[in-house]
């Protein structure tokens, strides 16, 4: 359904842009109908610039998008507003997405007039109820409020429930629960699921790997704007091949152990892994940067992919 293609985000930074700097690079991953991706990696990997780059919120600078066919990078025009009845995002802070002195079913009605404006205002009403109360929400407890009244749960809950109108095909969830507490968060995760087994594909970008690991299907690890794993969920966690991967699981708080043992834990080797098995197998691949025939990730076993480490150092230079 939606497919990325070696996709790439290059920024003019520095006096007077003088210098490049790339916050994207060659990522590519697929997310198929009722499948949620998690888009995992640290603050700063990249992970919200791809989710901008599929809203078209920014242009890419190199690659493409495609949304059932169709190159993203071509809708314009008024083409866009079919494409947002298709593609819709969900941010980190719900209160930046409401006017403080509107009421919050204002974001509701502005759905009306770009998109329903022929719909009676009965019909209107009833599609609004039922759409509040698929997320878990009364609407006379939350309809008639200002922003400032309702917690942040409810806030996100509101504009789950804006996406549900518009029939989506694809929701990017960017770090839509790391703002919320733990009793409101697994309510938002089984919303997410109800949604998927609706047939809606999820993009959830985190830096939370036990929440990536709870929801989706599939997980991509992303470190310095690169893909460095990627696979089927149960694979990339339970068969971790990557350093930074292997550091990311290991640095997740456990209940049972205490953090000298992790760290010990960290540091040992992988038994009978030896070196670098994208390295072994591509032995010039990143070396030559301008070729799109390059190999990005290697496949290690079904379903599961891990790029190179061994020249790690000097891809990571080559990104800043």
């Amino acid at each position: 359904m939606l497919s990325l293609n070696r996709i790439s985000k290059n920024y003019k930074i520095g006096t007077f842009g003088g210098k490049d700097f790339t916050a994207v690079r060659d990522v590519s991953f697929e997310l198929a109908e009722g499948e949620v991706v998690s888009l995992i990696g640290e603050s700063g990997s990249g992970k919200t610039t791809v989710g901008k780059m599929i809203l078209k919120l920014i242009d890419i600078s190199s690659g493409s998008i495609v949304l059932d066919g169709v190159d993203v990078s071509t809708v314009k025009g008024k083409d866009v507003k079919g494409y947002y009845r298709q593609v819709q995002g969900v941010f980190q802070d719900p209160f930046s997405s409401y006017n403080p002195i509107f009421k919050a079913d204002r974001v509701f009605s502005l759905i009306r007039v770009e998109y329903f404006p022929e719909m009676a205002r009965s019909e209107w009403d009833d599609k609004v109820e039922a759409a509040v109360r698929a997320v878990t929400l009364d609407p006379g407890q939350v309809l008639n409020k200002y922003p400032h009244q309702l917690s942040g749960g409810q806030l996100q809950r509101l504009l789950v429930a804006r996406a549900l109108l518009l029939d989506l095909k694809v929701l990017v969830a960017d770090e839509i629960i790391s703002m919320l507490d733990a009793s409101t968060r697994i309510d938002v995760l089984n919303l997410l699921a109800d949604l998927k087994s609706r047939g809606m594909g999820i993009l959830f970008i985190t830096h939370d790997l036990s929440l990536g690991n709870y929801i989706s299907e599939k997980t991509v690890i992303l470190r310095h704007g690169v893909i460095v794993e990627m696979g089927a969920t149960e694979k990339v966690f339970g068969n971790p091949t990557h350093p930074y991967t292997r550091m990311l699981i290991s640095s997740v708080p456990q209940l049972h152990k205490k953090w000298a043992q992790i760290e010990s834990e960290l540091a040992a080797p992988i038994a009978g892994r030896g070196g670098c098995l994208f390295h072994e197998a591509y032995p010039l691949a990143g070396r030559t940067a301008d070729s799109k025939d390059d190999p990005t990730l290697a496949k290690i076993e079904d379903n599961h992919f891990v790029g190179c480490f061994e020249l790690e150092s000097e891809k990571t230079a080559r990104v800043a």
